[in-house]
């Protein structure tokens, strides 16, 4: 062992620093903190046990609780189990809470009960960025990601699910009752054996058809058709490749700094619904009056797009295909085109494509266009099989075609989403590890959440700025 660096002798006596500080060096994160937690107003921000009962047992003081987790979800450790172990052994979190070590069923019950409150904390963070002047340019991006709840794919039911569950449960039953009368021509013996174990297969099927018959009578009362036994509130949503049962995680980031300036929970696996709802909510924590938001194709609907004009919102967002022309080598609607002085279409072959009717498809109002001299066009063929080339029009058709030539204008656009709204989703996921949630129900999620969000945001800004930096400013 010579020429190598030496260890200490186990058996040898040493002097430990008489300090618990002497071991957290100025720079430390878990510095961080200590003063963040000690500058909220934990009475307003509502969390319980602020104050201490006069009778009883002396409960721990939320400021201890806040710290142990915020510095768990900082380094990777959710479970109260894992925590209680840390707070016993881990030198940081030992000078963090002054050595004291809740048990995790008092750790688990204070996320429980104080999940409002958190999610507070976690704004709280956020108007001290706003403060910090870390959103000036005023642009984000939204995007969603479907996170996986504690409730196996088993243990999640639609109506297709379940219809094929029973009758792969009645086609089991169907071939070990053949089985039963194959056994009974076999010697006494055997036939006995056999018939005794097929016997309990078929009860235990016939259990199973039972549960969900039950199971079925929920899922007819449920809005969504749809029953999660392990966790109620989680979803099947569909992902790449394959589905998975969760929740779907709405976030906005700012595109400068990459902070999650807002995020919300929902157990809808469509983000089409979801745009207003997040740029409003990015809009009031940022504290700006006027706001430019991007979006992918999943966020496509022309009643967002006209709320977030109507609201004052500038957005973004790249145009979903669904005509099929393109594909059978006809005219795609992009090769006619509008002249809003004469209200009508100009279609490929110079021919006029005027105004007919309005109708409501959708509660929307659509306006028709079509052209009288489509069966004489020699172009016919490229253009539609049908009697005449329709053009569908929104009234509110514009906002969109400004959109989009925004879009044309600022190509780059597009790439800078995926840069920014990317980068955070794959972090929190990669902190999460594979199992991503670990508590139940939408509210608990949303705390859970809350917190590796914080976490994140607070790496973020310990990175841009440093931690003597953002300590001077949490106590100013």
């Amino acid at each position: 062992m010579k020429r190598f660096v030496q260890g200490d002798n186990r058996t040898q006596s040493s002097l430990f620093p008489e300090a618990l500080d002497d071991y957290v060096t100025d720079t430390n994160p878990v510095r961080v903190v200590d003063v963040f937690v000690d500058e909220l107003d934990l009475r307003k921000l509502g969390f319980e046990g602020v104050e201490p009962a006069l009778t009883g047992r002396p409960s721990y003081h939320p400021e201890v609780m806040l710290k142990i987790y915020i510095y768990g979800y900082l380094n990777r450790i959710q479970s109260s189990r894992r925590l209680e172990r840390e707070a016993q052994r881990n030198v940081e979190l030992m000078w963090l809470t002054g050595r004291l070590a809740p048990d995790f069923k008092t750790i688990a019950r204070f996320r429980k009960d104080n999940g409002k409150a958190i999610r507070s904390v976690c704004r709280q963070f956020v108007v001290l960025c706003q403060r910090l002047d870390l959103f000036a340019e005023a642009i984000v991006a939204i995007d969603g990601s479907k996170f996986k709840a504690v409730n196996h794919r088993d243990r999640n039911f639609t109506s297709a699910k379940l219809e094929r569950r029973m009758r792969d449960i009645e086609s089991s039953i169907a071939r070990y009752l053949e089985a039963m009368d194959t056994a009974d021509r076999q010697e006494p013996a055997v036939a006995k054996v056999r018939t005794e174990r097929l016997q309990d297969k078929i009860a235990a099927l016939k259990e199973q058809m039972r549960s969900l018959k039950e199971i079925e009578v929920r899922l007819n009362a449920t809005p969504d058709k749809q029953v999660s036994l392990t966790d109620p509130d989680a979803r099947s949503m569909k992902t790449r490749g394959t589905g998975v049962v969760g929740y779907n995680v709405q976030t906005a980031v700012d595109t400068k700094h990459h902070l999650i300036v807002a995020h919300e929970v929902t157990n809808n696996g469509i983000d089409r619904d979801q745009l207003t709802s997040m740029a409003k909510l990015a809009r009031t924590e940022m504290g700006v009056g006027k706001l430019t938001a991007i979006a992918d194709r999943g966020y496509y609907k022309s009643e967002e797009i006209l709320a977030c004009h109507e609201a004052g919102i500038t957005v973004f967002v790249a145009k979903t295909v669904t005509s099929t022309a393109t594909a059978h080598g006809r005219f795609s609607r992009d090769d006619f085109i509008y002249n809003p002085e004469t209200n009508e279409y100009r279609c490929p072959a110079g021919e006029r494509l005027i105004w007919r009717c309005w109708t409501i498809e959708r509660a929307l109002k659509l306006g028709k266009y079509w052209s009288s001299n489509c069966q004489q066009c020699s172009l016919k063929e490229k253009c539609t099989p049908g009697t005449e080339r329709r053009m569908t029009r929104w009234e509110h058709e514009t906002l969109v075609e400004e959109m989009q030539a925004r879009l044309d204008h600022a190509p780059e656009i597009m790439r800078i989403r995926r840069e920014t709204v990317e980068h955070p989703f794959g972090t929190i996921k990669a902190w999460m590890g594979a199992t991503h949630f670990l508590t139940r129900t939408i509210e608990r999620v949303s705390t859970e959440m809350s917190l590796h969000v914080l976490a994140y945001n607070m790496k973020r800004v310990i990175r841009l700025l440093g931690s003597e930096t953002l300590m001077t400013a949490m106590r100013a």
